[in-house]
This record gives C-alpha cells, sequence and structure tokens, in this order.
C-alpha cells in the first residue's frame, strides 16, 4: 500500500510545484530524499540499560532499527571517551520516511505544548531543514509510564533542492506547520 503523503506528493504537489516555479522537467522539482532522526544521549550512552530503551523508543517511533553512533574523540570536560556510544540515529528512505513525516506533522508536532510553529530559520546553504523536538513522548508509539528519563530528538530532512525556497515551498505543500513571519 501506497503511504497516503507519497501519493498526495506524486498526485498534486509536484504538479502545482513545477507550475509554481516554471520548471520544464518534474525531475527539477524538489523532493524528499531522505529523513534523519538523532538522539544524543551523551554520558547516559555507557548505560547499556538506558542505551536498550532509548533504542526500543526510537525503534517504536520510526520503526526501524537504530545504530549507535560513537565519538570520535576523548574529551576530558565532555566525560567523553573515544569509541564510546555518544547517541543513537536512524536514517529513513521511501516509504518509511513519508508515513514518519505524516505522523510527525500530523500527531507529534501538535501534542507539543504551547507549539506555535516551527521556524523557518532551520534551512541550511543546501535547502535541507534541520529542527529540535525537546520531548520524545509526543510520539503516541512511546509508552509514557515506561520512560524513565525525557530525551529530545534532532530531525533533519534531506531535500532534492539546493533552493531554501524551494524545499520551504515543498514543506508548506507537505503540511509543515510554520511560524508565520510578522512585520513590526
Amino acid at each position: 500500500m501506497i503511504p497516503r503523503l507519497k501519493d498526495l506528493y506524486k498526485k498534486e504537489i509536484q504538479n502545482d510545484l513545477k507550475n509554481k516555479f516554471g520548471l520544464k522537467n518534474s525531475l527539477m522539482v524538489p523532493k524528499v530524499n531522505k529523513v534523519v532522526i538523532n538522539m544524543g544521549l551523551g554520558v547516559d550512552g555507557n548505560d547499556n540499560k538506558i542505551l536498550k530503551s532509548c533504542e526500543e523508543d526510537l525503534s517504536k517511533i520510526t520503526g526501524q532499527k537504530p545504530v549507535s553512533t560513537k565519538f570520535k574523540k576523548s574529551i576530558s570536560n565532555f566525560k567523553t571517551r573515544k569509541n564510546s556510544n555518544a547517541g543513537l540515529k536512524v536514517t529513513l528512505r521511501k516509504d518509511k520516511m513519508y508515513e514518519f513525516i505524516d505522523r510527525l506533522v500530523n500527531i507529534a508536532l501538535p501534542r507539543i505544548k504551547d507549539f506555535r510553529g516551527l521556524s523557518i530559520s532551520g534551512f541550511d546553504k543546501f535547502g535541507n531543514y534541520s529542527f529540535g523536538v525537546k520531548e520524545h513522548i509526543i510520539f503516541p508509539e512511546v509508552n509514557f509510564d515506561k520512560v524513565d528519563k525525557i530525551r529530545g530528538l534532532d530531525i533533519t530532512i534531506n531535500i532534492s533542492s539546493t533552493d531554501k525556497n524551494h524545499s520551504l515551498e515543498l514543506l508548506k505543500k507537505l503540511n509543515f506547520p510554520f511560524k508565520s513571519e510578522r512585520s513590526n
């Protein structure tokens, strides 16, 4: 079964963006390549019990087993050792990516307390969008009673466009809730 958001992109969004920006080829239209979700653990990465519970939570959220990331250097001020666990990351592509974006935009983000929208300043010079979520418990898949500590997530959306305006328009069409710019 094709994810709802992927079907919407192929049938409506792709043609809308092509006409709006005057693109000649449909391959020039911006599209989402992948979504990377990162959960930094810091000092807690050395504890196998905490690492295991965070791994379970992240796999429930994404539907895919996370990869453990390691520190590259030993830094005494941050209490890090080379090759010890730094956190967890998951890279989503194809159907799982569209399903995650759909759940993120329509279910998880509205559950954030005092949520006013995502910042437009999260775009880099390549047109990718990154933002952070302070609580991983906003996803309904995570059992709130079994969570020992609330952790944050970094979410990066890799977009094929190199223009920030094209990427922003794509994410708006995908129903991302951005803050409205107010002129003072």
